[in-house]
């Protein structure tokens, strides 16, 4: 998300180190530098010129803190203006009483609309709702039957009719709600082309037949300025109450997020970090800015593990860090639980300083490996790995599918998170401590990647050698 962008702020930080003071030169050449990676970012123009001019004239003569360096003081100017270019925060969906409350989709063809509706509609399960999702897109070929199946993967009632009458199968919708005791509708509407006028005064007739008491625009966030033309496009005709941004995981530049706000004056909701189906997360533009700056989000990694480990579990789990004595039963539970918050990757994007660790990734596959060869222990093993010896873990490669060697690394990584963890909690852990004490063990899961790697790479390997037709095995 936003790594070109990241990148060339970093690099702008990085040429101002080791300067005792900030000066209107060096601030002159760092927005300079600044201003082009917008730019090419696909910011918009005017929001490019207002944000550089807010950055200088807040950083011109600011002193340098004592255990600071010029660099580090720009970031958090910088940090403060995307922060209020973005802001302020705004995702409450405001629900009346009695209901249901309408909330209608819009946007272009291909924006992801539908996906969107299922992943709202899950979204508001999770808060305690009972949504019912609407098939009003009428237009395009099988957006119907691919809502209906996306209701049923989020466990979502869907209204459907068949009908080339949308606003006679909205206005359904909202009496079928009432009756049913749904207090959220979510109308999917048909994708359009700003420039087709027919199509936009059919949006605007069934805004006006069921008078939606929110209506959010969704935009592929990959479009950049298009995104934000459309936006500025659709709030004239519909009056948009925010902005849902999709597809933003695979977004390396970031104009749209950063020019839709200042643009339409709509507050960005909600956006969708990948295709599944929990991937829509609450848009909060200072965790946004800091991701962009490459100092991660740390509140929504914890936010994340929160909702992954109960109280009482972690708190098991936390007494087991402080002595030294967790097990590889625990160490499984935090694995599982990484793969529901999204996996090693994603989780590592939101890590301060996550770039500096290279190329790490523990993607499913090798997830489950090691998952292989911790279920082939036995609970004796796994409660007391130290048991485990070179019989041991040959038994346990062979039940795994992998060789000895990838087991001891694994109980080797193993070994040195338990000693530093119970080496941490007799002091002051700093840091990533608040984490911990969620019950997620990051530095034991970051350290396994090496093994991880390892055995993926092995396995590459093993294939190599056998399409060379040697018999020799490594």
């Amino acid at each position: 998300m936003f790594e070109s962008l990241t990148e060339k702020f970093n690099s702008v930080f990085r040429s101002l180190s080791g300067r005792g003071k900030i000066t209107e030169a060096n601030v002159s050449d760092a927005m300079r530098d600044v201003r082009k990676a917008l730019l090419e970012a696909d910011v918009n123009y005017n929001v490019v010129k207002k944000f550089c001019k807010d950055v200088t004239e807040a950083a011109i003569g600011a002193e340098v803190i004592k255990s600071l360096h010029p660099g580090q003081v720009l970031i958090k100017i910088v940090n403060d203006e995307l922060t209020k270019l973005m802001g302020p925060v705004d995702t409450r969906i405001y629900f009346v009483s009695p209901g249901p409350t309408v909330i209608m989709l819009a946007g272009l063809q291909g924006c992801g609309k539908t996906t969107t509706a299922a992943k709202l509609g899950k979204y508001l399960v999770a808060k305690g709702k009972r949504p019912l999702l609407v098939a009003d897109d009428l237009q395009r070929p099988a957006a119907i039957e691919q809502l209906i199946v996306l209701g049923q993967q989020s466990d979502v009632d869907v209204y459907s009719e068949d009908s080339k009458n949308s606003v006679k199968v909205a206005k359904n919708a909202v009496k079928h709600a009432r009756s049913q005791g749904h207090d959220v509708v979510v109308l999917d509407t048909a994708g359009r082309l700003h420039i087709d006028e027919e199509m936009m005064t059919e949006v605007a007739d069934v805004a006006k037949a069921v008078t939606p008491h929110q209506i959010y625009l969704v935009c592929d966030s990959m479009t950049g300025q298009d995104a934000v033309n459309s936006a500025k496009e659709f709030n004239e005709r519909l009056e948009l109450d925010g902005v849902i941004l999709t597809k933003l995981d695979g977004d390396a530049r970031g104009g749209a997020a950063l020019s839709v706000k200042a643009v339409t004056g709509k507050p960005i909701k909600f956006v969708g970090i990948g295709e599944k189906l929990d991937k829509l997360e609450e848009f909060h533009p200072d965790r946004m800015a800091s991701r962009i700056l490459g100092m991660g989000d740390v509140v929504t990694l914890v936010e994340k593990a929160q909702e992954q480990f109960e109280a009482e579990e972690a708190a098991k789990l936390q007494k087991k860090m402080a002595k030294g004595t967790f097990g590889f039963d625990d160490f499984l539970r935090q694995m599982q639980a990484v793969k529901k918050m999204g996996g090693m990757k994603d989780m590592l994007k939101m890590m301060p300083g996550a770039g500096q660790l290279g190329d790490l990734d523990l993607d499913g596959a090798e997830l489950t490996q090691m998952e292989g060869i911790v279920h082939s222990m036995t609970l004796g093993e796994r409660r007391q790995p130290d048991i485990i010896d070179s019989s041991r873990r040959r038994r346990i490669a062979a039940g795994a599918g992998v060789q000895p060697n990838d087991v001891s690394g694994l109980v080797k990584t193993f070994r040195r998170s338990r000693d530093m963890i119970k080496a941490m909690s007799g002091g002051s852990l700093g840091g990533l401590r608040s984490l911990l004490s969620g019950g997620l063990n990051m530095e034991a899961l970051s350290s396994a990647m090496g093994s991880g790697r390892k055995i993926k790479q092995r396995s590459k390997r093993k294939r190599v050698v056998r399409r060379r037709g040697k018999i020799k095995r490594r």
